[in-house]
Parts: C-alpha cells; sequence; structure tokens
C-alpha cells in the first residue's frame, strides 16, 4: 500500500494542529511541520519563538535561499518516511506544494473554521509568545503579513475542504472519510 501524503494548509488557528494530532493518534501517521525548521533556528540561537521572530527568520531563509527552500526540505522528508500516512502542517505557499504534487499519494487539504472560533483557539493555546494577550483586531491584522498572505490562494485548489467550526466529533469524522477515501 503506497503512503497518503496529506497537507494542510489553513488561516491560523484553523485546526491544521488538531487534525495533525488526531491523524497521528490515531492512523500512527509521521508528522511534519513547515515551522519545526524555523523553531529549530530560532531555539537554537536562543531567540524567542514569537510570530514576529517566525516571520523574520522565514523571510530571511526564503529571501537568501530560495523561496521554495523549506519545500523542499519537506517534500524530501515526506518522501523518506517510513509511514502509511504523512501529514505535513503548514502549507502556505505555491512553491509549498510545488514539489509535493510530484509525490505519489499527496493531497492537499483545506482547513477552515469562522475567525472568532479560531481567535478563541488562538488566545487559548498560546502556542507562540504573545498569543494570549492578541486583541481581536491584532489576529486579523495577523492575517495580513507576508507568510499568510498565500494561503487563500493555496486554500482554493486544495484537493478537499474540511470545515473545523463544529465539534470535535465532526472534525474528526470528516478527516475519517476522507482517509477511508484515499487509503
Amino acid at each position: 500500500m503506497s503512503t497518503l501524503i496529506l497537507g494542510l494548509v489553513g488561516p491560523l488557528a484553523s485546526g491544521k494542529g488538531t487534525v495533525k494530532k488526531y491523524i497521528v493518534e490515531k492512523y500512527g501517521g509521521q508528522d511534519c511541520r513547515f515551522s519545526s525548521i524555523l523553531r529549530d533556528v530560532l531555539k537554537r540561537l536562543s531567540l524567542d519563538i514569537s510570530r514576529d521572530n517566525l516571520i523574520n527568520i522565514s523571510t530571511i531563509l526564503r529571501q537568501n535561499f530560495g523561496q521554495d527552500l523549506l519545500a523542499k526540505a519537506i517534500a524530501n522528508d515526506a518522501k523518506n518516511f517510513d509511514a502509511d500516512i504523512v501529514v505535513i502542517d503548514g502549507v502556505r505557499r505555491m512553491e509549498d506544494i510545488q514539489y509535493l504534487r510530484e509525490i505519489k499519494g499527496f493531497v492537499l487539504l483545506s482547513i477552515d473554521a469562522d475567525e472568532k472560533v479560531r481567535y478563541g483557539r488562538m488566545v487559548a493555546r498560546n502556542e507562540n509568545a504573545g498569543d494570549n494577550k492578541k486583541t481581536f483586531e491584532e489576529f486579523l491584522a495577523d492575517h495580513k503579513r507576508e507568510t499568510e498572505l498565500t494561503i487563500p490562494g493555496v486554500m482554493k485548489i486544495a484537493d478537499n475542504v474540511v470545515d473545523n467550526s463544529g465539534t470535535l466529533d465532526e472534525l474528526h469524522a470528516q478527516i475519517d472519510k476522507i482517509i477511508k477515501h484515499y487509503k
């Protein structure tokens, strides 16, 4: 049986991490995340893992080493995992899927939810320094940052759309249906 590689694209706090966690736990999937590379660099440099620093390091790397730098690394990781299902969290640019689309078994999932629901999730999880102190207006402004601008375009070309505005059980049912379809 060939590997199913699920790329997850969606706006801030849409539930990509929740989908990834579910697939890893229920289906034994392997996972990788575009921002993991950036977080590793920031940790190594003893810099705060904040949204600003993630954006800055991403921009610096892509401007100096090519827009597809992270995409090449993630595609290579995805091909080399020994798993029936691989989940890639944080697809956000057309360059990100350029290499992934070449891999047999790649499927792009668009994950979305109502913006007020997403805002509440971001504040509650406080994944990046300062997220729990952001106002709704600051959250909306984050969607206009360089790293977020291309996400809607990538979402439009997704193979499947997942609405994560409901319950966790509803989200899981959608994911189960998609995996059943492709596996």
